[in-house]
């Protein structure tokens, strides 16, 4: 009974992490809310836009502004981070940011989808939305990360599907093109997401060798023209389950560290990783979890499974990098039909731990603990029918800010 059980946890929980990777990711503003639906490939994605006069727009520069002082190399331990949707709504972007920071969290995370900024044709761009962040972002006084993820058609890689280009060096071209407009602008580039769940790489199986192919043109080419920006590995899913469709997110790093000839310099400055909580608070040992069916039946599905993975860079000789926390939280989905169910959490609870959390890290994981990003200033498009929404620290809504309850606590939180 307890294996049956702990197969239905793994499998329910396969389709919880693929089911997050559409959380970076801006969507168009529908008219309506949708009907609720299990999510599919296309509603994960970013729409394609070709954009009238792109081809003038690409010649365009941004307008000269004072630059933000130079990113450090290495970051404080930890420093705290939100994710926001400005893509489609600079109103509620704009103030999204300034929340950030009211909150005292200096960085914000935003999704830069690759096929929406050169999505007409190779050397095609449109800088108009990430024009528009990045200043947003640098008027307000936030640090700045960018996801940059979601292929063009015309660079293959099983589009629509999110997936490496069938050349990985139209990609290079892309972040040489992106890191020269905004050098000393944008802090950190995340290269890619999950890429160890076949979703997030084209429907294929998982594979570390192309993924090391993929940071070493990236960090090459980001480098060439920005030194100072950091380049941050796209963030592993947390997954006890192996099949092929995902590789548990430990036997994918060390297979990676192995493709990097065991050395990560010139593939990326920190690790990143997810490490949402599951059903547990913070502090739970990842072995109570193995232990117990009812809480997973793995190492995997709890916050400290980061320690695994630390303990895996320490092995490969990475002890002196830090690890970034792309994508962290709980859920408080009460939907009885909802993969998430079996792991949700009340909103109360939920800001407990995300407080904790980050106290944990701090009394526990410095020096190598860099950012800690959590998941999410909620999209002002997302309603209840949406698994993302109950992620979030805020409810939708503008120009007033409804908070939840972690939000508020987390304001108040020391840092």
């Amino acid at each position: 009974m307890k294996d049956s059980l702990r197969d239905v946890l793994l499998l329910l929980t396969a389709i919880t992490l693929v089911a997050l990777t559409a959380c970076s990711n801006p969507a168009a503003p529908a008219s309506e809310p949708s009907a609720p639906t299990e999510p599919t490939a296309e509603e994960t994605l970013y729409p394609t836009i070709t954009p009238e006069g792109v081809e003038a727009k690409a010649e365009l520069t941004p307008t000269a502004r004072p630059l933000p002082p130079p990113q450090e190399k290495v970051l404080a331990s930890p420093e705290y981070g939100m994710q926001v949707f400005p893509w489609w709504r600079p109103e509620v972007g704009s103030r999204d940011m300034q929340v950030v920071r009211d909150a005292g969290f200096t960085w914000v995370k935003v999704g830069f989808g690759w096929r929406e900024i050169e999505g007409a044709a190779k050397g095609a761009f449109d800088w108009t939305r990430t024009d528009m962040i990045v200043d947003m972002a640098n008027d307000i006084g936030v640090k700045l990360l960018i996801r940059i993820d979601h292929q063009p058609e015309w660079a293959g890689g099983g589009f629509p599907l999110n997936g490496p280009p069938d050349n990985m060096q139209d990609l290079g071209d892309f972040l040489t093109a992106l890191a020269q407009r905004y050098k000393g602008r944008v802090n950190a580039y995340q290269i890619w997401n999950e890429p160890n769940l076949a979703r997030e790489w084209g429907g294929q199986t998982p594979d570390p060798a192309g993924f090391a192919e993929m940071l070493k043109v990236a960090y090459a080419a980001i480098k060439s023209q920005d030194d100072n920006a950091l380049v941050i590995s796209g963030g592993l899913s947390p997954t006890g389950t192996w099949d092929a469709e995902n590789r548990p997110d430990d036997w994918y790093l060390e297979t990676l560290y192995i493709d990097m000839d065991n050395n990560s310099d010139g593939y990326f400055d920190l690790l990143g990783l997810h490490a949402p909580g599951f059903k547990v608070s913070p502090e739970t040992d990842p072995a109570e979890v193995e232990a117990d069916p009812e809480l997973g039946g793995t190492r995997a599905f709890c916050f400290r499974h980061i320690e695994d993975m630390r303990q895996i860079m320490v092995q490969y000789g990475d002890k002196d990098k830090q690890i970034a926390i792309l994508e962290f939280g709980w859920t408080s989905d009460p939907r009885q039909d909802s993969p998430y169910a079996w792991h949700a959490v009340s909103e109360e609870s939920k800001a407990d731990y995300l407080v904790r959390a980050y106290q944990y890290a701090e009394e526990n994981w410095s020096p190598w603990i860099g950012l800690m990003n959590l998941i999410y200033i909620v999209d002002p498009d997302w309603t209840q029918d949406n698994e993302q929404y109950w992620w979030a620290i805020s409810d939708p809504g503008y120009p007033d800010f409804i908070a939840r309850p972690a939000y508020n606590a987390l304001k108040e939180m020391p840092k």
